[in-house]
C-alpha cells in the first residue's frame, strides 16, 4: 500500500455479460492480458491508491485465487446483481483506514490517471460522491410508454450527460448507503443512484473517451483489433497558451483579476470588465482547440460585450471544448503586476476559476510575479497575465 494512499478500488468483474452472448467480457484478453487486469494495473500505477479488491464469479474465486496467489490483490466473489458485488467488496475493505472509495466496473479496462487524480481531488474538497461524464453528441429521443415505435419527444440533450465509472466516495459515505439501502425498491444501475436516492449532491468531473465500456460484442471485436494495429487510443492531449494585457487609467478599482473583484487605486482601460486573467485563459483553451482567439469570438468592436463580464467569456470558451468533444484537464494562470497584491486572493481566484471551468481545485494554479520594476508593468502603467490550458480532444 503506498504511503500516501487515499483511495481503495472495488473492481466488479463478476458479472455474466449477458449482452456478450455469455461470453465473460472481463476474462477476455486485449493488449496482452485479461480485460480486468487492465483495469488493475490502471489503478495500481496511481501513487495514491491503497487497497484493490476483485470481485469475481463465485465459480471463478478459486481459480482467480489461484492465479493471483502472489500478488497483494484481495479476491471476493460477487452477488447476482452489481450492488450485492459492490457490498460484497465494501465487506473485503471494512478494516481498511482510507477515506475514500472507488468502484469501477472492469468492463472499463483502461483508466486515466487524471480520472483518479481529479476524482480524489474534488472528494479532498469536500464532496462525498464524484461521478467522471461525458457530453451526449447524438440527438436523444424518448420514445413512447406504449408504442416503442414511435417518439414521444426529444430530450434537450445539453442537460444531458454520459456517466462513466469509476465513482469515488467517501468511504463511510459508501458503506452507510450500501448498509441502508433497499435494494428491490430503488434497483440501481449505478453506486451513485443510491447517493441521489440519499439526496447527496453529486459531483461531476470530465470523463474520458478511453474509459470506453465493453458492452456488446462488437466492442470488444474493435477493442482488440485497436490494440493489435496499435491504433493510438481514442482521446489524445492538447496544450494552449493565451497572453493578455490591459492598461491602467485614472480612477478607483476594484478591478477583476481571474474573476475576482480586487481593490486598486487605478481602474482599467478596457472594452470588456478588463479582466486579463480569464482572457488570457479563454485564448489558451481557443488556442489547444485551434479555434481563433478572444477577439474572433468577442470583438472589442461589438457594443454588446461593452463592460460585460468575461466570467461568460471563460463559459463560453468550456462550451466550445465541450461541444468538440474535449475535456479540460488543467489550467495555470501568471499575473504579471506590481500592484495590486495577488497572494492575499489567490486562493479565491483559483475558486473562481475552478466553478467556470468545471474543475477541481487541485487542477486550477494562479501564480504571480513582477518584473522587477521593469517595463510597462514595472511602471505600474498596466497588467498582462499568461496563461496555459491542458485539453484532451477525441481524436
Amino acid at each position: 500500500m503506498s504511503q500516501t494512499a487515499l483511495l481503495d478500488v472495488i473492481i466488479l468483474a463478476a458479472g455474466l455479460s449477458r449482452r456478450m452472448g455469455d461470453v465473460r467480457k472481463q476474462f477476455q484478453e486485449v493488449g496482452g492480458k485479461p480485460v480486468y487486469q487492465q483495469a488493475i494495473d490502471s489503478f495500481a500505477a496511481h501513487e495514491m491508491v491503497g487497497q484493490i479488491v476483485l470481485v469475481v464469479p463465485a465459480d471463478h474465486l478459486a481459480e482467480m485465487k489461484d492465479r493471483h496467489k502472489q500478488d497483494t490483490l484481495i479476491i471476493v466473489a460477487g452477488g447476482s446483481e452489481r450492488h450485492f458485488s459492490t457490498a460484497c467488496g465494501l465487506a473485503a475493505l471494512a478494516q481498511s483506514d482510507a477515506p475514500f472509495i472507488a468502484i469501477h466496473d472492469a468492463a472499463r479496462p483502461f483508466v486515466p490517471p487524471h480520472i483518479i487524480s481529479n476524482g480524489i481531488a474534488a472528494l479532498n474538497e469536500g464532496a462525498q460522491c464524484v461521478i467522471p461524464v461525458l457530453p451526449v453528441a447524438d440527438t436523444i429521443k424518448q420514445i413512447a410508454q406504449d408504442d416503442e415505435t414511435r417518439i414521444a419527444k426529444t430530450l434537450e440533450r445539453s442537460r444531458l450527460r454520459r456517466v462513466q465509472t469509476p465513482q469515488l466516495f467517501d468511504a463511510a459515505t459508501i458503506k452507510t448507503l450500501h448498509d441502508e439501502a433497499d435494494y428491490e425498491a430503488l434497483a440501481p444501475t449505478d453506486d451513485a443512484s443510491l447517493a441521489e436516492a440519499a439526496g447527496i449532491a453529486i459531483k461531476t468531473i470530465s470523463g474520458d473517451e478511453a474509459l470506453t465500456k465493453l458492452t456488446w460484442p462488437s466492442d470488444l471485436t474493435q477493442m482488440k483489433a485497436a490494440n493489435m494495429t496499435n491504433t493510438p487510443p481514442p482521446h489524445h492531449y492538447r496544450t494552449g497558451t493565451g497572453f493578455d494585457v490591459h492598461r491602467f487609467k485614472e480612477g478607483v478599482g476594484p478591478i477583476m483579476i481571474c474573476g475576482v473583484a480586487v481593490e486598486h487605486d487605478k481602474a482599467l482601460d478596457a472594452h470588456s470588465d478588463g479582466d486579463v486573467g480569464i482572457h488570457a485563459l479563454c485564448d489558451a483553451i481557443f488556442g489547444a482547440l485551434c479555434d481563433g482567439d478572444i477577439g474572433s469570438h468577442f470583438p472589442p468592436s461589438d457594443p454588446q460585450w461593452k463592460d460585460a463580464s468575461s466570467d461568460q467569456f471563460l463559459s463560453y470558451a468550456v462550451q466550445r471544448l465541450t461541444k468538440a468533444g474535449g475535456s479540460l484537464i488543467h489550467v495555470d494562470v501568471t499575473i504579471l503586476c506590481e500592484l495590486p497584491k495577488i497572494g492575499p486572493v489567490r486562493d479565491a481566484m483559483r475558486e473562481a476559476l475552478a466553478n467556470l471551468c468545471a474543475l477541481p481545485l487541485s487542477a486550477v494554479s494562479v501564480k504571480a510575479t513582477t518584473t522587477e520594476r521593469l517595463g510597462f508593468t514595472g511602471r505600474g502603467e498596466g497588467i498582462a497575465a499568461q496563461a496555459s490550458a491542458t485539453i484532451t480532444l477525441p481524436r
